[in-house]
């Protein structure tokens, strides 16, 4: 639920300092897109369905069985079927220290996973016009994602393949923002410099500090609808705070 009005920070407004911007990264989920119903079975029913009641209360958030924010794992993001193997070892071995025995693990990893990446996603109201008038000022528009290895299908699926030129996910990059090694691939994608880029986001850590310590300017989306619980940071240097995608044209 949102948490009241972020305090005040400085008006949107032209971001400081040369060069002018080429290109504006934007994250994904929360930016771009939300979750719409149906939404995904909750892991508890999952466990439930299979009398592991017990282990279920040892799982505990479904949301927080993923690799960590600012966690690099470049080694099994060789390819698609060698992470898919890690993401499902993963849950296996999370599920085996919960409790779960040895016969159930390989299915129930399997059904987790599914219900994980059972999104029904929609874009927000003002992402077409908004990527779509920075692509006519012939600026590169990029996503840069936490996400699955298939983001480019994600964003087919929500219409936006004809109005984004680079994605990057962190599973095919290696790391998870705000490691630096994320930001680093997304500007090679997109030909930029970081001091060239506009990183566009609504979580603090990965879409502003990080962005900001990679060298980009940042702009922090505080949506007045947002569902992150929380209080707004001040604004540091680099970065400007706006509750609409629409508010990047007074920025650029």
């Amino acid at each position: 639920m949102p948490s009241g009005p972020p305090p005040p920070g400085p008006p949107p407004g032209p971001l400081p300092g040369p060069p002018a911007v080429r290109g504006v990264i934007f994250d994904f989920y929360g930016t771009l897109v939300r979750m719409v119903p149906p939404l995904p079975p909750s892991h508890h029913s999952l466990f439930a369905r299979r009398g592991l009641t017990e282990a279920a209360v040892r799982w505990g958030d479904q949301w927080t069985v993923g690799p960590r924010d600012g966690e690099q794992h470049a080694a099994h993001s060789v390819d698609e079927e060698t992470y898919r193997a890690w993401e499902l070892d993963r849950l296996r071995r999370r599920a085996h220290s919960c409790g779960v025995p040895e016969s159930e693990l390989d299915a129930l990893a399997a059904e987790l996973d599914r219900a994980m990446k059972d999104l029904r996603l929609a874009l927000f109201d003002d992402v077409p016009e908004v990527l779509a008038r920075l692509r006519a000022r012939g600026l590169v528009v990029a996503v840069c994602s936490n996400w699955f290895w298939d983001l480019d299908r994600a964003i087919e699926g929500v219409g936006l393949a004809g109005l984004v030129d680079v994605a990057v996910t962190s599973a095919r990059a290696g790391a998870r923002k705000p490691h630096p090694r994320i930001y680093q691939a997304v500007l090679e994608s997109c030909g930029l410099r970081p001091e060239q880029a506009l990183f566009v986001g609504d979580m603090w850590k990965t879409d502003v500090v990080g962005p900001l310590a990679a060298g980009m300017r940042a702009a922090h989306l505080w949506r007045p609808d947002r569902a992150v619980e929380g209080v707004a940071p001040p604004v540091p240097d680099g970065a400007a705070r706006i509750t609409s995608l629409c508010a990047l044209t007074d920025l650029l």
